[in-house]
């Protein structure tokens, strides 16, 4: 709809259905990871959002280049951006469905026969037992959402909104959109800059992969946050008095880089599985969905 559009009403439109599907997308996708994957590679796995993303974004920077100029490139972009979105639809068809949810609702074969899919026949039996037993003590069907706020699932969702509050008011977005404009005051071509930007956050992404299982969420939330922390105080520094010369550019260049590089190894992937950890089942989904629009609300 957007690669087709004749005016700003057509390209608002395609804007609107794209932007729901990126409201609806990213929570499903980090519950249905979350409850595919075994506990001890649930890290990894779910790191691999991150580094999917990155690549995205890379893939789209290297795709929009010609852009400026060649008239006319900007709707070979959106026509791009079907190709993922295509092959993600079809693929799914392929797809496990999520046990835990199918046990929910009663239908405890189908869970068993998704977790022979997912494991392998002879872990079937400790796979049931362990939803079984996190599914104990679940009476209702579903949570309702009131108990979110004033229940006694209201200080989890506090500090899932809070997280993912923390994650977007970082500047995380701002120092992506000004990256141009610090490298090009360095004398780095723009292209050059976004390139730059982007190998940083696939660093940062691999090295989230590697380590989520080994060093846990809560060591590289710490590690991330310091380490931006860090980035901002050289980013502050380099604006204030205290540095003059070239060297002010070079100090604003390097905590850019150091920001993007310590956001992708804890802020970015974490949050989202973190947050499937947490809630229990029956809260779960909704849970997770109140918290990716707070996400989205600090983003705006």
């Amino acid at each position: 709809m957007s690669a087709t559009a004749k005016n700003l009403w057509g390209m608002l439109l395609g804007r609107l259905f794209v932007g729901t599907g990126m409201g609806i997308g990213p929570p499903v996708a980090a519950l249905y990871v979350a409850e595919v994957s075994p506990a001890y590679v649930r890290g990894t796995y779910g790191s691999c959002s991150q580094l999917a993303t990155c690549l995205g974004l890379m893939g789209a920077l290297f795709i929009g280049f010609p852009a400026k100029q060649i008239e006319g490139w900007w709707r070979m972009c959106f026509w791009a951006s079907v190709a993922p979105a295509a092959l993600l639809t079809l693929f799914m068809e392929f797809s496990v469905e999520s046990p835990h949810w199918l046990f929910k609702r009663g239908r405890g074969a189908d869970a068993e026969a998704e977790f022979e899919k997912l494991l392998g026949g002879p872990y079937v039996k400790s796979a049931m037992a362990k939803l079984s037993k996190s599914q104990r003590g679940d009476e209702a069907d579903t949570v309702k959402l009131s108990e979110l706020f004033y229940g006694r699932h209201r200080k989890v969702v506090f500090m899932g909104s809070s997280l993912f509050a923390l994650q977007q008011l970082s500047g995380i977005n701002a120092v992506f959109y000004f990256s141009s404009t610090v490298f090009k005051s360095a004398g780095v071509p723009s292209e050059s800059a976004n390139i730059c930007v982007g190998i940083a956050n696939l660093l940062g992404s691999l090295f989230a992969l590697v380590s989520m299982d080994k060093l846990g969420r809560k060591a590289l939330l710490i590690a991330s946050f310091s380490g931006m922390a860090v980035a901002m105080t050289i980013q502050a520094t380099s604006a204030s008095s205290l540095v003059s010369g070239s060297s002010v550019i070079y100090l604003s260049v390097e905590g850019m880089l150091l920001f993007v590089l310590t956001f992708a190894m804890g802020a970015g992937p974490v949050p989202g599985l973190l947050l499937s950890e947490m809630f229990p089942s029956r809260a779960r989904a909704k849970a997770m969905s109140v918290c990716m629009a707070v996400h989205w609300v600090t983003s705006f």
